[in-house]
């Protein structure tokens, strides 16, 4: 009769790794990696289409719509730039843009501060009014504004459409600084009360540079708001010269038809200032988003 014993692992052998758990996560770190470039392929194919388009003739998209054909030109790029009279809609955007903007950053900034640090029932009253404004429609508010820059002798003028613009963005940018500044302490601005300071001097030295990344972030979404809106300046503006980009797409489409070479190079325009501008600024929307947190 013989006797086995069990085996025994020397005491300098590794202990076998179970390595499961290091498939599982190599796998779903591909799988993540696999749906985020579907996703991306997604998005941008549409993209890729339209830059491919806007670079072929009428007949060559309509007998080859998805195959490059190798027929690319410039041209159509050429006569919308001119057709359009780029330079001049351009500056017309960023001036209205950049108007509205500016008013709505100042106008909100101050509105927000003493809806943030006064608990009064007036203060909530006018902050649910505010809310109350992001619920009504541009359509609702279209006839009235035409009224009120007709009567104030403004219609056909950049600054009926800024005033119009502003008014439309301003509950929204209440919302977004009053809440911002809700979860920012207050000692400095009692500290700045104790110096000696008056509100304005408080306002301009303390609150702006707190507001800087919230400013940021929102003034980031109200550029692709106004910039793209159509209603405002089609309602408020007449004269050529001061047309805007989104007029200016908006002109190529035809009562019943429209042609692809006219049109999708002036989208590729309008649009192409602003993507400019998010990849320049979309770190502040992270910074902007992500300011508040861990603050008591």
């Amino acid at each position: 009769m013989t006797l086995t014993f069990p085996r025994t692992r020397s005491p300098l052998q590794p202990a076998p790794v179970d390595t499961a758990p290091l498939r599982r996560r190599r796998l779903r770190r591909v799988a993540s990696q696999c749906g985020l470039l579907l996703v991306t392929l997604i998005v941008v194919a549409p993209i890729l289409l339209m830059l491919k388009v806007s670079l072929e003739s009428d007949t060559d998209v309509a007998s080859h719509p998805l195959a490059l054909t190798g027929h690319l030109s410039l041209h159509n790029y050429v006569a919308a730039i001119k057709d359009m009279d780029y330079g001049r809609s351009l500056g017309n955007t960023v001036l209205i843009t950049g108007g509205a903007a500016v008013l709505v950053m100042f106008t909100g900034s101050l509105a927000a501060w003493p809806m943030a640090r006064i608990a009064r029932r007036w203060t909530r009253l006018v902050y649910q009014l505010f809310v109350a404004g992001l619920t009504v429609p541009v359509f609702v508010m279209i006839t009235p504004l035409y009224m009120l820059m007709r009567d104030l002798k403004l219609l056909d003028s950049y600054t009926s459409v800024i005033l119009s613009e502003a008014a439309l963005s301003l509950p929204f940018a209440v919302l977004f600084f009053t809440s911002f500044l809700r979860s920012v302490p207050a000692e400095l601005e009692e500290a700045a009360a104790i110096d000696g300071a008056g509100p304005l001097r408080t306002y301009w030295h303390v609150i702006v540079p707190l507001l800087r990344p919230a400013t940021a972030t929102l003034v980031i979404t109200l550029t692709l708001s106004i910039w793209n809106d159509l209603v405002i300046p089609l309602v408020m503006l007449t004269s050529d010269s001061k047309q805007t980009i989104t007029l200016d797409v908006y002109s190529t489409i035809g009562t019943h038809a429209y042609s692809t070479a006219q049109l999708l190079p002036t989208v590729v325009l309008g649009t192409a200032p602003l993507l400019v501008v998010f990849l320049v600024l979309q770190r502040y929307i992270v910074a902007g988003i992500t300011a508040g947190v861990g603050k008591s």
